[in-house]
């Protein structure tokens, strides 16, 4: 049996941690994975990376616009193992937060959260207001897992490419997706 999975890549800096996730998971022949980018998520690929939309938008089985609300990841009755936005901002955050669904992705998150499915957040922002903290807590008490991209250090990491690969890895041990991403605390 295949599993699915839903990535939302919005608009903060540290799309390359979305690219890299969608990249391993385009690895497993189990995994069938549902691709949503936001128009700012799209704008920072061009800005942080040399990868061009249409390359991402390759790593996924299945490519949904922001605002494509008949997209079957827009409804509770096609079953998914969950989702991962990566990374997430902080309008993102707020509208999942406080459900306001007005992009595919928002609405998707709120799909996850209704149907008790697991819900993955990255946000990459620093430093945080209270807003933002709150409404952080405001997700987990809902249900999801807030995993900000902070990669640790213990692996002693070598290039940017490992510490991606770090905060990528908790994100799949969250999801229960096998990896060697990087090295475990011994």
């Amino acid at each position: 049996m295949r599993s699915e999975i839903v990535i939302g890549i919005s608009g903060a800096s540290g799309v390359i941690y979305g690219i890299r996730l969608l990249e391993v998971l385009k690895s497993k022949d189990d995994m069938v994975v549902h691709l949503v980018i936001s128009e700012p998520g799209k704008q920072v690929i061009g800005i942080e990376t040399e990868y061009s939309v249409t390359d991402v938008e390759a790593l996924a089985d299945h490519v949904w616009s922001e605002r494509e609300f008949t997209a079957t990841i827009a409804s509770g009755s096609h079953r998914t193992d969950g989702m991962v936005i990566v990374p997430c901002s902080m309008k993102t955050l707020s509208g999942i937060a406080n459900g306001f669904s007005d992009t595919l992705i928002g609405r998707a998150a709120d799909i996850c959260l209704k149907e008790d499915r697991r819900l993955i957040l990255v946000p990459r922002e620093t430093p945080l207001s209270l807003i933002d903290l709150e409404n952080m807590v405001r997700v987990r008490r809902a249900g999801a897992a807030v995993l900000p991209a902070c990669p640790g250090l213990y692996p002693k990491p070598q290039t940017v490419s490992d510490m991606v690969d770090f905060v990528v890895g908790r994100v799949l041990d969250l999801m229960g997706i096998e990896h060697g991403l990087y090295r475990r605390w011994e």
